[in-house]
């Protein structure tokens, strides 16, 4: 097989969020690079369209716009608190437009396989039958593509699929469901259920903590973001009692008592499924003990006649194309900070983070230290030798004082002000410049008309 050998360039696996924001910091660095996506289209996961997408009607973001923009490029001030999933592709769509960004992607192709060279480059195996050699690599096709399924004991006469396939309210109509799993995507889903379902069930596995998404007419993490930094330990009752404020016991619903404290696993945030439980219109059952012809037995011995189980049970995030060259715990791939991968050098992953606060800007100050670190090995050799110790070295903790739950969502866990404040330092022991003090080069406005600006109209 021909090899093109691509030289310094960089290739980006994935034209999502991750990979848009990657692509204009390596631009903003003077970095050449390639991008692909299987995709027809740039926005990834928030494309409803998208084969193998996770998004359905009713999804919103659970960070508020005020603090999930990219730096320089903020979320519009008439987008929702909570966007739609329509307006976050708009904003994908309207972020690689000001940057130009899209020329230098190739869609509907994807990676098959990497390769590492033995003189620490990168073969790229694509599906149109290329091989590409480059510089560094940098994955970025997000972290939910590969359906987690639950193993149930147990036959079934209804039809039983994980929610990644979910899409509309009307796949619910005259239904009785039951939605396996009460992560924010689950909570969602029941609620959907419980409007035109017949009826509609939510299994939990333990109790939660429900955050309400707006406190005192502000956004849940704008109210945090707001208040002094203190340790956790002080805030935690504050919190606790204003939770307990606004939800009262939610053991009256059903729902079991928690059993960890406040912030040690990924916050739920749904106001709509404190009013679905309100309303009768979801009802609160335990795990599930096993299937039974039309039925499902739980733990407490109780059973319910279901004809659709949606697992909402969560996505693994095993890289196909580049699983060998990383180690994972939980389904997670570990790197450093989850950004780099500390055993083989130019290997990046910056959509992989799990964190209790909004992603872009984690995704956003990951992508400028990767960008700066590859310029660094081109115009700053000793620098660059520095920031490869530290990769392959340093494990700071990012908890953030929080003892995270011993479960595989949470294997990896990042407090957001936690990874922000080592990064930040990082980037101040580097002598590079942080991204929110970054004014990026804008692209010129393409021409009314042009194939770029109607896809964007599309988009919108």
């Amino acid at each position: 097989m021909e090899i093109i050998d691509r030289g310094d360039a960089v290739c980006i696996a994935g034209a999502g969020p991750a990979g848009l924001v990657m692509a204009r910091a390596l631009q903003h660095n003077g970095i050449e690079w390639d991008q692909f996506d299987p995709n027809p289209d740039v926005g990834g996961l928030w494309d409803i369209k998208h084969e193998g997408t996770a998004i359905y009607e009713s999804a919103h973001f659970i960070s508020s716009r005020s603090l999930s923009g990219f730096a320089d490029f903020p979320m519009p001030e008439h987008f929702a608190d909570y966007p739609k999933h329509t307006e976050i592709l708009k904003y994908l769509h309207d972020f690689a437009e000001a940057y130009g960004l899209q020329e230098k992607i190739t869609f509907s192709t994807k990676i098959e396989k990497l390769t590492k060279t033995e003189n620490d480059r990168w073969q790229v195996h694509l599906s149109n039958g290329e091989c590409r050699e480059y510089k560094a690599v940098v994955c970025a096709t997000g972290s939910q593509w590969q359906a987690n399924m639950p193993e149930l004991q147990g036959s079934f006469d209804g039809e039983i699929r994980h929610s990644q396939t979910y899409k509309n309210i009307r796949e619910f109509d005259g239904k009785r469901i039951l939605v396996i799993g009460a992560g924010n995507s689950g909570c969602d889903i029941a609620c959907d259920a419980g409007v035109l379902g017949e009826k509609a069930f939510l299994s939990m596995r333990r109790g939660y903590y429900i955050v309400p998404k707006h406190v005192f007419g502000m956004p849940a993490d704008v109210f945090a973001d707001g208040g002094p930094n203190l340790p956790v330990w002080m805030i935690r009752p504050f919190f606790t009692l204003l939770l307990r404020m606004f939800n009262g016991t939610l053991q009256r619903f059903g729902i079991p008592k928690p059993d960890h404290k406040l912030f040690e696993t990924h916050p739920l945030l749904n106001t709509q499924l404190v009013h679905s439980l309100q309303h009768g219109d979801v009802t609160v059952k335990p795990d599930v003990e096993r299937l039974d012809g039309s039925d499902v037995v739980f733990k407490d011995g109780s059973r319910e006649e279901i004809d659709l189980i949606l697992c909402a049970t969560g996505f693994n995030q095993h890289l196909d194309f580049a699983g060998e060259y990383f180690s994972y715990e939980g389904g997670r791939p570990k790197m450093f900070i989850q950004a780099a991968s500390r055993e083989h050098k130019n290997l990046f992953g910056i959509s992989y983070i799990e964190t209790n606060s909004g992603a872009y800007k984690r995704f956003d100050y990951m992508a400028g230290l990767v960008a700066n670190y590859l310029k660094d090995q081109q115009d700053n050799p000793s620098r660059a030798s520095q920031m490869h110790a530290i990769i392959r070295s340093e494990t700071p903790d990012l908890s953030g004082g929080i003892h995270f739950l011993k479960t595989d969502r949470h294997a990896g866990y990042c407090d957001a002000t936690a990874h922000t404040k080592y990064v930040k330092k990082l980037y101040k022991r580097m002598g590079w410049t942080f991204p929110e003090d970054i004014r990026f080069k804008r692209a010129a406005p393409k021409p009314k008309g042009s194939s770029s600006a109607k896809k964007a109209e599309v988009a919108a």
